[in-house]
């Protein structure tokens, strides 16, 4: 009789129930068992999953790691997918084989490399793969003049963080000044130069920010799956332009991003993007870890998730090619199951199983719907 599979998801996004629940409607039939762990209580991850408890806070990272090794020990797990700390995580990769855990995540060189977006953009470009121009800025002066050269070439200018994920601290820049324009409907990215000069010049330490120009739809989502011998199983490109999602295959999307994934040795799963400058895409960001969008790939008929856990485990799916490219979609909110209760601290010994009956409360997540 074979065995069940142990998968342990950290502090993971929302979206991720639907990674869950690709694992447990795998192709090989094969007994999964999902752990979580999550510092928001009512996260729908977590009821989401068999057992599940809170993450202790303010951790350092290397404390982070003891937490995750005695947990990995205490739990029997098998495949750990971890998206906190991962950059500690994975550093410590043969302590977690030593309790005989597989880190779905690449190796620590390759984490390191795309931590910080600059860094990236000129380890890329010595590759061969384009990006867009770029300026790293740490003061007020400098951001005006990475605005004054992007916006004399016809450009609308943006900044973001060099560090960071999911578009937090995306701001694009504007001449306009602020008026009740800007407080008119939803808030936007916009933001007026001389404001973010001004909080610039009154901050007490340095920024941090890549500024670039405005890229242009469509944007590409390549999912990779590559394995520890750096050559890429899977790559299919999600496409975003407006509500519409769809698929492709084109080698303009796929080409870079294998470049990518096989050239730094973003083993398992990784989140390659890219967007228009011009006529000709350009890399936007690359995720060390799985997209939220990356369940979307079962409208091609994958299940990237389990391809990923196999290859962890040391069953090596070869390449995987879709059998067909789905129609395209368009994605919405809908109500998730939470517990019952907030799921209290618990014990290190202690797991909460799963509600029997699903409460009447939800939280939203994405599910995908075809246009």
């Amino acid at each position: 009789m074979v065995s069940r599979v142990r998968v342990w998801l950290n502090r993971t996004y929302a979206e991720n129930v639907f990674f869950m629940d690709q694992l447990r409607r795998n192709p090989s039939d094969r007994a999964v068992e999902i752990h979580a762990t999550h510092g928001d209580p009512d996260s729908p991850v977590l009821a989401a999953a068999d057992t599940a408890e809170l993450e202790p806070e303010g951790l350092s990272p290397a404390a982070y790691v003891e937490f995750a090794l005695d947990l990995c020990a205490r739990r029997g797990i098998d495949v750990f997918v971890p998206r906190l700390h991962q950059a500690a995580i994975v550093a410590h990769r043969a302590e977690f084989e030593a309790v005989g855990t597989a880190l779905l995540a690449p190796p620590p060189e390759a984490v390191a490399v795309f931590q910080d977006k600059a860094i990236a953009y000129e380890a890329v470009q010595a590759i061969g793969v384009a990006v867009p121009p770029w300026w790293r800025i740490r003061d007020a002066d400098e951001l005006v003049a990475a605005v004054d050269e992007l916006e004399a070439a016809g450009h609308k200018a943006c900044f973001k963080p060099v560090s960071g994920a999911g578009g937090v601290g995306f701001r694009v820049v504007t001449r306009a000044p602020f008026s009740l324009l800007h407080l008119n409907g939803f808030p936007g990215p916009y933001v007026p130069l001389d404001l973010v000069v001004e909080a610039m010049r009154q901050a007490e330490e340095p920024v941090d920010w890549l500024v670039m120009p405005r890229l242009e739809q469509p944007e590409v989502s390549v999912d990779c799956l590559t394995g520890p011998d750096n050559l890429v199983r899977l790559a299919v490109g999600r496409t975003k332009n407006g509500r519409r999602r769809g698929f492709t295959l084109h080698e303009q999307w796929l080409e870079p991003a294998r470049r990518i994934a096989e050239g730094f040795g973003l083993h398992y799963l990784s989140n390659i993007q890219f967007r228009m400058f011009g006529d000709r895409p350009v890399l936007m960001d690359v995720n060390t870890r799985p997209a939220g969008g990356l369940h979307q790939l079962s409208l091609c008929g994958v299940n990237a998730p389990w391809a990923a856990v196999r290859l962890a485990l040391g069953d090596d799916p070869g390449e995987i090619t879709p059998p067909f490219l789905g129609q395209d979609y368009t994605v919405v909110a809908g109500p998730r199951p939470l517990r019952p209760f907030s799921l209290p601290q618990q014990r290190a010994e202690e797991a909460v199983p799963l509600p029997a009956v699903p409460a009447p409360a939800g939280a939203a997540s994405a599910e995908v719907l075809p246009l």
